[in-house]
């Protein structure tokens, strides 16, 4: 029996007549049968997208539809990427493999130079017979991937900005650029203009025709937002739904007490725009400027996200289709007097999941339970019913939407270089510990934050002597690695 079909049986026969429930169990089996016992995938990815919504309990943020999402599915309260940053983070996600195999730690390298015979994720669901097609930015700018797809890949394009005398400029900006140099223009923008005169809004009505296109036979639809990666261009009316003296800064604007040097950035990817000094402190008025913007371009993401699934709910295909949602890794707003991403903090590394399929039992419910973004190939062959693919380097997350607070994975990783360095991070139930190395030596920093005391890891506690042997613990389990912290019965299952 299908996957769904035995969770459909689970929620409604306790509550349903035999004879009606006998009569709506051969309908519901003949919906899924229609198309092969298959299940659709509305896969989205939102670029830059910390999980700071409406639904991770940030009540400020104006986030509707993805807060609707999650009351049909699961919220995975702690998803780790395997590097912040977009390319290596959808690499890794993408192939079911992390960072270390993949051996993408840039935004240059294409994985296939390293794994040629590689199957992604859609690639595989095309292998089933699925159409698989790519919309926006699935895998990084022109990094695509054509044997994933059935169909030439697509994106908008567009001006970057709404406004004609910000496209002048940096129009400008480029020509006067040295020897090819990045020539960017303002951080943020809020153009009077309707949501489909920019990317994202292109985007989602590319999305409702191809669901009109595809609806017929099984497919995987990717779904790739631009926004709220910089710069926060929205339309005007996503700028007024927020009050920037209302808006917070961030609390813990400072380093880290004790942290090593090369755990921190110079928030490089921000300083390529024309209204950002080249270095030093970004002041508060323009921080507070890019937070609304932030804010904004998630609002308009949303309504976005919301238009598409709107389709989806309107063609009937809800009922056949696992919809999955993601931001590829967290970013930062001033942390740390930190911008973008580039580290392995708590903040950065930490990102948005959400799953919802069709009859699931514990619809709204958040799960603690420590998962990473390289469990979504696996999980979404698991909920499609399709046979598991060797070499994966995840863990399906199936059992954890039907028991959400089931014990799970001792831990997730993440890594982050600096030039030979490497850094390692591991996040446990309680602990964020981080090893900074070059191959074969010693480590030449070492970081610790108990998330039980200090949730924004504002303290280093590497470097005092009472913690001593909970490092060496941690340096061997960090050491032992990702298959090692699987859960139980995910290690029997390999």
């Amino acid at each position: 029996m299908n996957y769904a079909v035995q969770r459909w049986v689970i929620c409604v026969r306790p509550a349903m007549p035999m004879v009606t429930f006998v009569a709506v169990f051969v309908w519901v089996s003949a919906a899924f049968s229609a198309q092969g016992g298959k299940y659709n995938v509305l896969f989205i990815v939102v670029d830059d997208l910390r999980p700071e919504l409406g639904c991770y309990g940030t009540p400020i943020i104006k986030s509707p539809h993805i807060d609707a999402l999650a009351q049909t599915g699961t919220i995975f309260n702690r998803a780790y990427c395997q590097q912040a940053v977009c390319g290596p983070s959808r690499a890794s996600l993408l192939t079911g493999c992390r960072p270390d195999t993949t051996k993408i730690y840039d935004l240059q390298t294409h994985f296939r130079l390293n794994l040629p015979d590689v199957v992604t994720l859609p690639q595989y669901f095309k292998k089933q017979g699925y159409h698989t097609q790519s919309l926006g930015k699935i895998y990084h700018d022109l990094l695509d991937d054509p044997p994933s797809w059935s169909s030439r890949s697509w994106a908008p394009q567009d001006k970057m900005y709404g406004k004609p005398e910000n496209q002048a400029a940096l129009k400008l900006r480029k020509q006067q650029a040295k020897n090819g140099a990045p020539a960017f223009g303002l951080s943020w923008e809020d153009p009077n203009v309707a949501d489909n005169e920019l990317r994202d809004g292109m985007l989602a009505d590319k999305a409702i025709k191809t669901l009109g296109q595809v609806k017929d036979k099984p497919f995987f639809l990717a779904v790739g937002f631009y926004r709220p990666h910089l710069p926060f261009v929205a339309p005007k009316k996503y700028f007024d739904m927020y009050r920037p003296k209302e808006l917070q800064l961030a609390s813990n604007s400072y380093p880290p007490e004790d942290v090593p040097p090369i755990a921190l950035t110079d928030s490089f990817e921000l300083r390529f725009y024309s209204d950002i000094p080249n270095q030093g402190a970004i002041s508060n008025k323009k921080a507070r400027e890019l937070i609304h913007g932030y804010y904004a371009t998630v609002s308009y993401v949303d309504a976005q996200i919301g238009r598409v699934l709107a389709e989806l709910d309107r063609l009937g295909l809800r009922e056949r289709t696992v919809v999955v949602l993601l931001g590829d890794h967290g970013w930062q707003i001033g942390e740390h007097d930190l911008w973008c991403k580039h580290t392995n903090f708590e903040v950065a590394t930490r990102a948005p999941l959400i799953f919802s399929m069709p009859g699931q039992a514990n619809r709204g419910a958040a799960t603690d339970a420590l998962v990473e973004l390289v469990d979504i190939y696996p999980t979404l062959v698991g909920l499609c019913g399709l046979p598991m693919p060797k070499g994966l380097e995840g863990t399906s997350l199936v059992p954890v939407m039907n028991a959400p607070d089931q014990p799970w994975k001792r831990a997730a990783f993440s890594q982050y270089p600096r030039g030979k360095v490497m850094g390692y991070s591991m996040r446990t139930d309680r602990y964020r510990y981080t090893e900074w190395t070059k191959p074969g030596q010693a480590p030449i920093g070492v970081e610790l934050y108990d998330h039980e005391e200090d949730p924004d890891e504002n303290v280093n506690l590497a470097g005092q002597s009472n913690y001593k042997n909970l490092i060496s613990q941690l340096s061997n389990q960090l050491r032992a690695g990702w298959r090692e912290a699987m859960p139980p019965d995910a290690k029997r299952g390999r």
